[in-house]
């Protein structure tokens, strides 16, 4: 199982490093996001993590209708998905793509926070 979880952990790094390396290219030079690899490669990187934290889920016997620390990051990567969308497809405006790019790594933090402490915060 340690093998899974460094895989997991690495790939929620990549995955995280690759979104603000995405969105400040949203917010400076946003013509470089159609570059090829920077279209494929998240996709890679994010099913790669979520495959390992699925078979985690299982291995681990740690479902979300039985543990509400892991309901909650499902919830909140559905949040951070979300904004990511926003940040980097939807919102036009420099302002618009700054707030859900914080908001966004916000999201993606609270959900580190809560895999390591297992304790559930609402703001």
């Amino acid at each position: 199982m340690s093998i899974i979880k460094s895989i997991h952990v690495l790939c929620a790094f990549l995955s995280i490093s690759g979104f603000i390396y995405r969105g400040i290219l949203k917010l400076t030079r946003p013509e470089k996001l159609a570059n090829k690899w920077l279209k494929i490669t998240p996709h890679i990187i994010d099913t790669v993590l979520l495959a390992s934290a699925i078979y985690l889920v299982f291995i681990t016997q740690q479902y979300p209708a039985l543990f509400n620390w892991v309901t909650v990051k499902i919830i909140a990567l559905l949040l951070y998905i979300l904004l990511g969308l926003f940040t980097l497809r939807f919102c036009k405006t420099q302002t618009g793509i700054m707030i859900s790019f914080i908001l966004s790594i916000s999201v993606f933090f609270y959900i580190i926070f809560v895999a390591n402490t297992k304790l559930i915060w609402f703001l």
